[in-house]
């Protein structure tokens, strides 16, 4: 009997460790951009957009898959105020965040389309609260010149 106690306190024990380690892996995972990220208008503080972010040889790019719009709204607006190649292209689709490396804790050195107003801003991100949010930094210049929105991680 006790050693049928035994085995089962040591499985309980292998199976509480196993678990704690499989979730603390899971978070480690988590701390990189790389994933589907619903993005939070700064000014609103509503939810405008799900983009995926994803890595290719160690530069992120973001592209829009699903603008969040009221049904009021159009459902496949065109970027018609982009410039180059993006003008009068579909939203939905369109790469918008180009660039990023790696620097520390954050990604830099990339670039954000802002489809509402057509420009092109250099960027920055950094992850925050153990992976859940990414704060994303726009600006012209320097980073102390512009606005930040904070994207909530989806998956």
């Amino acid at each position: 009997m006790r050693t049928v106690f035994k085995t089962t306190v040591v499985a309980s024990v292998m199976m509480a460790a196993l678990a704690i380690a499989g979730s603390a892996s899971a978070r480690d995972g988590n701390y990189t951009p790389v994933g589907t990220w619903k993005t939070i208008d700064d000014t609103t503080g509503k939810p405008k957009a799900i983009v995926r972010i994803t890595e290719n040889n160690g530069v992120l790019q973001g592209k829009i898959e699903k603008l969040l719009r009221g049904p009021e709204e159009d459902q496949n607006p065109k970027c018609v105020q982009c410039k180059d190649a993006n003008k009068d292209q579909p939203i939905i689709g369109l790469v918008m965040l180009t660039g990023l490396k790696q620097d520390g804790n954050e990604w830099s050195g990339g670039q954000i389309l802002d489809p509402a107003d057509g420009k092109v801003y250099k960027t920055k991100a950094e992850l925050i609260e153990g992976g859940t949010k990414l704060k994303v930094r726009a600006y012209v210049g320097i980073p102390m010149i512009g606005r930040t929105q904070t994207w909530l991680r989806e998956e």
